[in-house]
């Protein structure tokens, strides 16, 4: 397990494999983790880790820092609906 951690593209594929996911699944759920691994694999490939541990606790922060930016950017779309302020049954 500890060898194909420390593989680039073992991370792009599970953030592959995690986009696919986020397709299938309702919800945003998956993408930051996704996201996460994406990062992974840019992190393993300019700097290679070998412990396990390591590795599995930087997903986890990637992931949540990625999950946050989502969760910004998904906030300031507005949903189109209008706030009525006025009724136009009243005088």
């Amino acid at each position: 397990m500890q060898a194909f951690a420390t593989l680039w593209w073992v991370w792009i594929c599970a953030a592959l494999a995690l986009g696919v996911i986020e397709l299938l699944v309702p919800g945003s759920i998956f993408l930051g983790f996704a996201l996460g691994a994406l990062a992974m694999a840019v992190v393993v490939y300019v700097l290679p880790i070998a412990n396990l541990p390591a590795l599995l606790a930087l997903f986890a922060i990637l992931s949540l820092v990625a999950w946050f930016a989502l969760r910004l950017v998904f906030r300031r779309q507005s949903s189109g609906a209008r706030i009525v302020t006025r009724d136009i049954n009243e005088n």
